[in-house]
């Protein structure tokens, strides 16, 4: 109903109630009775038709701050999730990234510690059979030649192979102390990552907080302010036929 009609209901309502005046003023009573009704029944139901329209209203109103409410919640979720997948995509690429590199530069120190190796150094009785060796030939002692050859030949292979051995596991000890710093490396990006992940779940949950404790305070408002029209409403009723022209000028209120 708009504001014309309503006008309307209010001066039908005072003339009814100057003419009971008017008819009880004159002794017409049974006139007066049925202005009395008249009004009565008016007043009445304006006065349902009014709190069925506030009704109406403040569903409408607490209806559009829960979808205003659920709108901002699931912008709040779609914003959260588009950081934790970013954040979750940045990680892996770090993480490859690094993995990446410890490949690269563990074939890198591989071959460093290869081209490292010195000449493996042969014992003194090794040497001393090559010199033994060496001074038969030069003397055309071809048979003694041949089995001191064949001794030191023999300790050769067997030095060579102790020495190969003791070489391995030192490459192998000193890759494995390399792979150790790559790995606590790589903890510790873990372990960043990890605390990242920890440091958006604590902002999510502080921003989440914030955004409830605002829907909050808008619902209990509302309710207030409702309750407070609803007050206002009933007050009013017992008033509904006393209104003036000067009143029905006045701004109506927020209810």
């Amino acid at each position: 109903m708009n504001e014309t009609q309503e006008s309307a209901i209010a001066d039908f309502l005072q003339i009814l109630e100057e003419h009971r005046k008017n008819c009880e003023a004159q002794g017409k009573y049974v006139e007066a009775e049925v202005a009395k009704k008249r009004f009565e029944e008016l007043k009445s139901h304006e006065e349902n038709r009014k709190r069925e329209s506030m009704k109406a209203q403040q569903v409408k109103q607490r209806l559009g701050v829960e979808e205003a409410h659920m709108l901002e919640y699931q912008q709040f979720n779609s914003q959260w999730d588009k950081k934790y997948n970013d954040y979750e995509e940045q990680c892996t690429n770090q993480m490859n990234a690094m993995k990446e590199r410890h490949l690269q530069e563990l074939k890198e120190f591989q071959q460093k510690l290869l081209v490292k190796q010195q000449k493996p150094k042969f014992s003194p009785v090794l040497l001393n059979y090559r010199k033994i060796e060496e001074h038969l030939a030069r003397s055309k002692n071809y048979n003694d030649a041949h089995t001191v050859k064949a001794k030191a030949d023999s300790l050769e292979a067997k030095e060579l192979e102790q020495w190969n051995k003791k070489k391995q596991k030192e490459m192998f000890q000193q890759e494995s102390q390399w792979k150790a710093a790559k790995r606590q490396e790589l903890s510790a990006l873990q372990k960043r990552i990890k605390m990242g992940k920890e440091e958006q779940r604590q902002a999510r949950d502080m921003a989440l907080k914030k955004l409830m404790q605002r829907y909050r305070n808008v619902s209990s408002e509302l309710a207030a302010n409702h309750s407070a029209c609803n007050r206002l409403m009933e007050k009013k009723g017992t008033d509904l036929g006393l209104i003036t022209s000067s009143d029905r000028s006045r701004k109506s209120t927020s209810c």
